[in-house]
């Protein structure tokens, strides 16, 4: 695995990027909407692969 910063910057923003947009909680029109149990664990498979590549951008920083 690279451990160029842009790189890894890129990935993160990609899998990031999937994520659904928030509410706005200081709009009324366009506050916190009620997430469906399908979409939280797309969320927290996003944000695992995330931290996957950060794990493994760590890793390969010690080694070399």
């Amino acid at each position: 695995m690279s451990i160029d910063p842009d790189q890894i910057r890129a990935e993160i923003d990609a899998l990031l990027a999937q994520l659904p947009e928030p509410g706005d909680p200081d709009n009324p029109d366009n506050g916190p909407r009620e997430v469906q149990l399908a979409e939280l664990e797309e969320i927290a498979r996003r944000l695992s692969e995330a931290h996957d590549v950060l794990l493994r951008a760590l890793e390969s920083a010690e080694k070399g």
